[in-house]
């Protein structure tokens, strides 16, 4: 298990298909919103939290789920150099667990991720 304390980071690839097998995972009145790929597996996005998997070992058969409820997020930034040079962005979000980081790579849409959070936790 992670260390609250640090800041935790996953890097975002590219955008994706939500998986079918995240249906399992929701409560009534939960949809997911949006899917990326990360370096091993998926995260999902939904209209109550970021989902994240944590493939562990070399086989990656251990897997530890990361959940950040919207409404735990006090606050975020979003950084990016602009369409021009923009190879990757960074969103963190502040929460009562931690610091969160996320990277995303070019190609994903950091103004519409911002606003997916911001719908949900303004």
């Amino acid at each position: 298990m992670a260390e609250v304390g640090a800041i935790m980071a996953w890097t975002f690839i590219e955008e994706t298909p939500v998986p079918a097998e995240i249906d399992n995972m929701l409560i009534a009145g939960e949809h997911a919103v949006c899917a990326y790929k990360t370096i091993r597996d998926v995260a999902v996005i939904t209209n109550k939290r970021f989902i994240i998997a944590d493939k562990q070992g070399i086989t990656g058969k251990k897997v530890e789920i990361y959940t950040i409820p919207f409404k735990s997020i006090n606050m975020y930034s979003s950084e990016n150099a602009g369409k021009f040079l923009d190879f990757n962005s960074e969103l963190e979000l502040w929460t009562r667990a931690g610091r969160f980081k996320l990277n995303l790579k070019k190609g994903i849409d950091i103004r519409a991720l911002d606003k997916v959070i911001a719908e949900h936790i303004l």
